[in-house]
């Protein structure tokens, strides 16, 4: 499913002009599920923390037990190559992916050493800087490691979200706050979350439940080195109706102002602006 426009794939060892196919109908990824992916960002002729995402795709991949067949560095020279046909003020998302072929004799278990692997170039652009969101509750709450592989960017984790989308959506809502198996506040359906209160940060800590992106941790340490006092903590839905601010985090807008949560209304206020001007100045960097 495209959901942008100049799509490249690369693929069986070259890159193809357009939304190449990949997969076969009896491929393990297709009917069980074993496929995992990474999301990088190319704009301004910058591609910030490229190799993070290009690991953490490989260690996605281990979780499912898929064998990853390409190295980061390896990765990393596939997608610049790949980007080479784009413009350099071109916003294009990078998404590297492995899933299983073979499965063992039960079919259930992805065989050793039989994973597909594929990169997709498709241009979408950068989030506006007046892009918001508003938050709704949902009754979908985050696995745990027990029950799901929440340590893997996993495609199979996706339909949770998408039942979380489409229930605040109902409600009017654009995402929603999702809580973990405690209760606790864990993350929106499609990023990490953060709020502020008297002028420091506080965001959920990292109980296994859900993925800490490579933006959010970006974020914390672009925050932190500017002076910002940054908090990881077991957090409540009421510390979050209490905030002076709430903002979420993900590599495809990077930052977005969240302006409601039900019936609470917030600003967009100046530690979410802060944010998004560190991101930007750190990737110009080339740091």
């Amino acid at each position: 499913m495209a959901v942008g426009k100049n799509i490249r794939t690369y693929f069986n060892g070259q890159w193809h002009d357009g939304d190449a196919p990949i997969m076969r109908a009896a491929d393990h990824g297709a009917w069980l599920g074993s496929s995992v992916f990474d999301g990088a960002r190319f704009f301004n002729g910058l591609t910030p923390d490229l190799e993070a995402h290009c690991a953490r795709v490989n260690r996605s991949a281990e979780a499912l037990m898929l064998t990853p067949t390409v190295t980061k560095d390896q990765m990393v020279e596939i997608v610049l190559e790949g980007l080479e046909a784009y413009a350099p003020d071109a916003a294009v998302y990078i998404r590297p992916m492995y899933w299983g072929i073979d499965g063992d004799a039960t079919a259930i278990v992805p065989q050793e050493n039989s994973t597909g692997f594929a990169v997709c170039l498709e241009e979408i652009p950068m989030a506006p800087e007046t892009a918001s969101a508003t938050l709704g509750l949902t009754r979908f709450r985050r696995p745990v490691l027990e029950s799901a592989v929440v340590n893997a960017k996993a495609g199979c984790l996706y339909p949770n979200n998408a039942r979380m989308l489409n229930e605040v959506r109902a409600n009017g809502f654009s995402n929603a706050l999702v809580a973990d198996a405690l209760g606790n506040v864990a993350e929106t359906a499609t990023a990490n979350i953060f709020m502020v209160r008297d002028g420091e940060v506080f965001t959920p800590v990292p109980n296994g439940t859900f993925l800490a992106g490579i933006t959010r941790a970006r974020h914390i340490k672009n925050l932190r080195a500017d002076g910002v006092a940054v908090h990881e903590a077991v957090l409540s839905f009421e510390d979050f109706y209490g905030a002076d601010e709430v903002f979420m985090t993900g590599n495809m807008s990077k930052i977005t102002p969240v302006t409601a949560l039900e019936d609470t209304r917030f600003q967009v206020g100046p530690i979410a602006r802060r944010a998004r001007d560190l991101y930007w100045d750190w990737a110009a960097s080339g740091r």
